[in-house]
C-alpha cells in the first residue's frame, strides 16, 4: 500500500541530470508554494513507461497545467533517465531514487520488475501546498497506468 493520504509527506533529494550536469531536487523546496505530483514508474525504455512519461494521453500535461510540479521517479541512474528522456521527447523532470530510498519510504517499491530485482511500482502521488497527501494511488499491475483525472481533482483542492 502507498503512503496514506493525510500523512505529512517524508521530504527527499535527488538527483536530476540536465544540461549543466547532476542537479539536487528536494521536496521540501516546494512547501508553501505549489503542490507536487510524484509518478513514480517502474524502468526507462519500457513501453507503457514511454507512453505515460511522453503524456500520450494527455494526463501529466493537464496536470502540470494546473500550477503543480510534476516529477516522474524511477530507480533507474540520472544518466539513462537523460538520455531516455532525450531520445522520446519527454520533458517532466525526472528524479533518479537509484538506492530506492524513496520507493521504500513512500511504500512504492515493486519487488520484482521482469526477474531483474525491485524497482519503483506504477504510483502517483499529490502533495499538497502544505506538506500532506491529498492522493496516493499504486496500480495493481505495471501495465497500468495512473487514473489522471483522480490527479487532477485531487490537485484542485491542493
Amino acid at each position: 500500500m502507498p503512503i496514506s493520504v493525510g500523512a505529512k509527506a517524508p521530504n527527499f533529494t535527488l538527483k536530476q541530470k540536465t544540461a549543466d550536469g547532476l542537479k539536487d531536487v528536494t521536496l521540501s523546496d516546494h512547501a508553501g508554494n505549489e503542490p507536487v505530483v510524484l509518478v513514480f514508474f517502474p524502468s526507462v525504455y519500457t513501453g507503457v513507461c514511454t507512453d505515460e512519461m511522453c503524456d500520450k494521453g494527455g494526463g501529466l500535461a493537464a496536470a502540470m497545467g494546473l500550477g503543480a510540479a510534476v516529477y516522474g521517479i524511477s530507480t533507474d541512474s540520472p544518466f539513462a533517465q537523460e538520455a531516455w528522456a532525450k531520445a522520446n521527447g519527454i520533458t517532466i523532470p525526472l528524479l533518479s531514487d537509484y538506492d530506492h530510498s524513496v520507493v521504500r519510504t513512500y511504500d512504492v517499491e515493486w519487488p520484482s520488475f521482469v526477474g531483474i530485482g525491485p524497482s519503483a511500482a506504477r504510483a502517483a502521488v499529490v502533495i499538497g501546498r502544505d506538506g500532506t497527501v491529498k492522493y496516493s494511488e499504486q496500480t495493481p499491475t505495471l501495465g497500468e497506468l495512473p487514473d489522471f483525472e483522480k490527479i487532477k481533482a485531487a490537485l484542485a483542492g491542493a
